[in-house]
């Protein structure tokens, strides 16, 4: 009995870790790393003071091309190399013989029964695998569902530093699209962008998002709000201001230019009980550091294509 309310308490106490670890990054964008960035959605942005490195875009509509990027590792799929084949099958093959060897060395069987101490510890094996598995799974569909290309490398940041928006550096532009200059109007459209976005992202106005964001970031920040709602919460997000600003990229790619700015920012990241209205997570003044792509059709507004974390 007390082995089994030990068991209980972990597994609520590992939920718990999951419910804290996913309302731990609030604010437009949730901490992902998600969006298009055109012909280079899978390539690093150029490294700058502000952001010397990226994290890969984890989530996009834009499909990689069947050329793999300089520097990817091939991922195995369901069968792989190794014992057992690797990828999935193989770790189940692997788990499940581990599993009927530990009942083996304590004389239950290959498949033994659910008494003593070492049934107790097989439970608890079995409740590991099962884990496991469900993760493998998981990863395997992910992977199916948005390949994910390894990132090509870091490039070093070269060119001047430009006046406004704190000031912002030009990187080792990338092969994909012609190199485009970027004017002070421009980043003041970017640091309003910001504002505007996590403002309102806050109130809830996916018809003033859908002016500034790219249909496909428009869904993720309405899944985003969904999932808050689901939950009983708000996200507050208050006195955004930006600190510092560099210019990664930025590129034109047939009639779609592109600039990838890194952005340090200060903001107020909250969420609040829709009932009552307390503060139940956040409240106090952050700073974020994150790599925002904008995309504009030649001649229109730019609008936020991809976000990314550092």
């Amino acid at each position: 009995m007390f082995c089994h309310r030990c068991l209980v308490t972990i597994v609520i106490a590992t939920i718990a870790l999951v419910l804290v670890g996913a309302g731990a990054h609030a604010r437009a964008g949730g901490g992902f790393s998600g969006g298009s960035r055109g012909g280079r959605t899978f390539s690093a942005p150029a490294p700058t003071p502000t952001a010397p490195t990226a994290a890969p875009i984890q989530r996009s509509m834009t499909q990689p091309s069947n050329t793999a990027a300089v520097g990817q590792t091939a991922r195995p799929g369901l069968f792989g190399g190794g014992l057992f084949g690797g990828g999935l099958f193989g770790g189940l093959a692997a788990g499940f013989l581990g599993a009927g060897l530990f009942g083996l060395l304590f004389g239950q069987g290959l498949f033994g029964g659910m008494t003593g101490f070492a049934s107790i510890i097989g439970l608890l094996l079995q409740i590991v695998l099962v884990v496991i598995v469900a993760r493998l799974i998981f990863a395997w569909w992910q992977r199916r569902r948005n390949p994910i290309p390894a990132y090509a490398g870091a490039r070093p940041a070269t060119g001047h530093n430009f006046g406004g928006f704190g000031g912002f550096g030009r990187g080792q532009a990338s092969p994909v699209g012609a190199p485009l200059t970027i004017a002070k109007s421009d980043y003041d459209a970017f640091e309003q962008l910001l504002g505007g976005i996590q403002a309102a992202y806050s109130a809830e106005d996916l018809s003033t998002l859908r002016t500034m964001v790219t249909p496909e970031m428009l869904s993720y920040f309405s899944e985003e709000l969904a999932a808050n709602a689901s939950r009983g919460l708000i996200n507050r997000v208050t006195s955004v201001k930006l600190l510092q600003g560099d210019l990664s990229e930025a590129w034109r790619d047939g009639d779609t230019d592109y600039a990838t700015v890194a952005m340090k920012f200060a903001l107020n990241d909250s969420m609040v009980d829709r009932a009552s209205g307390r503060t139940v997570e956040g409240g106090q003044p952050t700073e974020v550091t994150e790599l925002w792509t904008f995309r504009r059709t030649h001649g229109g507004n730019w609008l936020l294509s991809a976000i990314q974390q550092t």
